[in-house]
């Protein structure tokens, strides 16, 4: 007796629902390493993050409204909190800045406090020289170099357009090169860059 013949389109369906063998398997599994190792896989650095004045962050202490809501690291690194006093803020994740909160209300009336910490907005960053309108500016997540140039209103006619000065919060400062060439710079909160000038 003969074997029915399936229609064109189900064939088609059905090997679109096929597992991926371990050709594809492994085919996907090396495009994803490979995302992870870009520069963009954890684009900017956010996930390790260390704060520092500027920053506002909302805590959040579940079931104690007096001690829930926004905070800002002052400038000597502290932040203000009902019940504990100043907390160094400076150079914490949110995770370990949690952790210190937690234990430090652990010791108080409240029992086994449950605290989040989040940040509610970056401190800001700096661009010098040859833009057209040097200053401080907000920053938001996933910030390339050239667009923190773009918001300080591009380049001047003089400015040097492949390389940039980078500092960070308690670093020196060095060159950085960008560009299509480069790998892309992402800018961090708190960073001053400075654009300098061509020769000509």
């Amino acid at each position: 007796m003969p074997r029915p013949v399936l229609p064109l389109s189900l064939l088609v369906i059905a090997g679109l629902a096929l597992p991926a063998g371990p050709a594809s398997s492994q085919a996907s599994a090396t495009v994803q390493a490979a995302a992870a190792s870009q520069p963009g896989s954890s684009p900017d650095g956010l996930e390790t993050y260390h704060l520092g004045p500027g920053d506002k962050l909302r805590i959040t202490v579940f079931n104690v409204a007096d001690i829930s809501g926004e905070y800002a690291v002052s400038s000597s690194g502290l932040v203000a909190i009902p019940l504990l006093g100043a907390i160094r803020a400076d150079g914490e994740t949110t995770q370990s800045l949690t952790a210190a909160i937690r234990a430090g209300l652990a010791g108080t009336y409240i029992k086994d406090p449950r605290v989040t910490v989040e940040i509610v907005d970056y401190r800001p960053f700096y661009i010098l020289g040859e833009v057209n309108h040097p200053g401080e500016f907000s920053y938001k997540p996933n910030l390339t170099l050239e667009q923190a140039v773009a918001t300080a209103g591009g380049y001047t006619y003089r400015a040097a357009r492949k390389k940039a000065f980078l500092r960070r919060a308690g670093k020196e400062e060095e060159i950085v090169r960008f560009g299509q060439e480069s790998k892309v710079v992402y800018v961090l909160p708190g960073d001053t860059i400075r654009i300098g000038e061509r020769y000509f």
